[in-house]
């Protein structure tokens, strides 16, 4: 007498369906954390049929299709299971389906990451001001040369303003340089 379609599987009638061990039917479930079979008392297994349609997929793709174990976790993880349920019944339209389905979300993610990305550069530039664009740090570095880039001559024991004023904003340059290396750190 046949079990109903609906009716759960022990782990003998599953490995003897898909002509596997039971020894790798339990690897499985150490390798693939989709697979969850009920556990009655004494450890006994019980699938669902959804389980053993998702074992059906990953023997399709690991012994057909000749992909790895990781291979097959990144497909699960990047398309879920009914993905692979869908290769392993053989219906590719289902499994371009899905497919697009996965990558139409993940274009909208990205969207909505880009205009979050977008709003949070607006706050900060509201919170922190615009660069301060200042030829005097260009010039110490040497990255620009004009023809008044020469020193500025002190008086006497005093720096003169000029020379005070790029002392200034250098240091402004060097503390800004810190505070963003201890925040990297």
């Amino acid at each position: 007498m046949d079990k109903s379609p609906d009716a759960f599987r022990t782990i003998s009638e599953v490995a003897e369906d898909l002509d596997l061990p039971q020894h790798v039917l339990r690897f499985w479930e150490t390798r693939f954390t989709h697979i969850k079979p009920m556990k009655r008392g004494g450890g006994r297994r019980y699938y669902r049929p959804l389980d053993v349609d998702l074992l059906k997929g990953i023997r399709h793709l690991l012994y057909d299709q000749g992909y790895t174990i990781k291979g097959v976790q990144r497909l699960l993880r990047e398309n879920g299971a009914q993905f692979i349920i869908a290769l392993g019944s053989g219906d590719t339209a289902a499994a371009e389906a899905i497919s697009q389905q996965k990558q139409a979300a993940v274009r909208e993610e990205e969207a909505i990451s880009a205009e979050q990305d977008r709003v949070d550069a607006a706050e900060e530039a509201a919170v922190m001001g615009a660069p301060k664009s200042s030829s005097h740090g260009r010039r110490l570095f040497g990255l620009i040369k004009g023809d008044d880039d020469g020193p500025v001559v002190a008086d006497g024991k005093r720096l003169s303003k000029d020379n005070r004023t790029l002392l200034q904003e250098t240091l402004f340059d060097l503390l800004e340089c810190k505070r963003l290396l201890d925040q990297v750190r």
